[in-house]
């Protein structure tokens, strides 16, 4: 009996740990000694660790080739849009075909088209260098300013009104706007000047007056429960705000600004068309008329074409464009910069009042 019990691996021989135990029920064999245990668990641990390093790299790698990708995608992208503007301002300079027949005695145009504002191509820079060189050109019989805008910019109107009237007291040659399909607010403004004006019948000519717009929106940010947090300097700075509320006597004086600057329109129409225009109060209403209508109160002085005034004027009909080329380059430029200061809220500085018809 004491035999079987010393030959009983239960009771008897070497304690066994509880891995031991488990692997002996399981019938797997034990590992020769725990030297070799720790050595394969240590073993192990570097295979897991070598793994996960590995992985790490791979990701670390697949993460660079895709940065690497998008740098060479957008690198491309800008490349092509340098190409593109390159290519479009080289055309411009040098691949447009130039105005034809315009050897001899020709009409001078400078062209009007759109609104008038100081960062568009109808701004008074651009049409006043055109004017000049118009002007000063040997062949030119007259310079004639045609027109296709509603309006636009007080300033700009203006700038170009001056210069015209400087021009035309020298009395070296004629000043003829011609109106094409609308000559409106400030773009009548700059026509004013004019030795002359001619209208299409059906054209739009007049709308002397000024605006300016806005909307309300105290109330709506009331019942949105929002609050408006404006810190000025000075009690009126900011009553023009579309989301505060604008008082009587604030009301009142900006109508006063109103007020000034339509005097200051009707004044130049007078000095610009003299006794030429009819005696009717509604003339600076704001109205505005057809060709046609607008002969008959002065506003125009004949109803004609670019082409008819070239036919009527000089023996072979011949007209030269002396608008200054707009630069694509530029003109990409401006847009995207517009963008840009929209997307980031910059506000523009252009007056918030208009000659323009709305």
């Amino acid at each position: 009996m004491a035999d079987d019990r010393r030959d009983d691996k239960w009771t008897q021989g070497a304690e066994l740990t509880a891995e031991q135990a488990r692997q002996a029920r399981e019938g797997r064999p034990a590992p020769a000694d725990s030297a070799e245990d720790a050595e394969t668990l240590r073993e192990r641990r570097r295979l897991a660790q070598q793994a996960m390093l590995d992985r790490w790299i791979d990701g670390v790698l697949t993460e660079q080739r895709r940065s690497r990708r998008w740098k060479l995608f957008f690198r491309f992208f800008f490349a092509l849009l340098i190409l593109a503007s390159l290519a479009t301002t080289l055309y411009g300079l040098f691949l447009v075909p130039g105005p034809v027949g315009t050897e001899g005695p020709h009409l001078g145009v400078v062209r009007v088209e759109g609104v008038i504002d100081r960062e568009s191509p109808a701004n008074a820079e651009r049409i006043l260098d055109g004017v000049e060189r118009a002007w000063k050109a040997p062949g030119a019989e007259a310079v004639v300013l045609h027109i296709d805008s509603p309006g636009g910019s007080p300033v700009q109107s203006q700038r170009i009104y001056d210069e015209l009237m400087r021009l035309r007291a020298s009395g070296d040659k004629p000043i003829i706007a011609v109106i094409e399909d609308i000559g409106a607010s400030g773009a009548y403004y700059i026509a004013a000047a004019a030795d002359e004006i001619v209208a299409a019948p059906a054209s739009l000519v007049g709308s002397i007056g000024v605006i300016h717009a806005g909307f309300g929106f105290e109330e709506a940010i009331d019942r949105l429960g929002v609050e408006r947090r404006v810190f000025t300097a000075g009690d009126n700075k900011a009553f023009l705000d579309p989301f505060s509320d604008i008082s009587a006597d604030q009301r009142a004086f900006w109508q006063g600004v109103l007020a000034t600057t339509h005097h200051q329109f009707i004044e130049d129409v007078k000095a610009g068309r003299g006794k030429r225009l009819a005696d009717d109060e509604r003339l600076f209403s704001g109205l505005i008329w057809t060709g046609e209508q607008a002969r008959a109160l002065g506003l125009v002085d004949d109803l004609d074409s670019l082409d008819g005034i070239a036919r009527a004027r000089l023996e072979t009909p011949r007209v030269k464009d002396y608008t200054p080329r707009l630069d694509p380059f530029e003109r990409l430029s401006r847009r995207f910069g517009r963008v840009v200061a929209e997307w980031l809220g910059v506000p523009r500085a252009d007056s918030p009042l208009r000659y323009q018809l709305n």
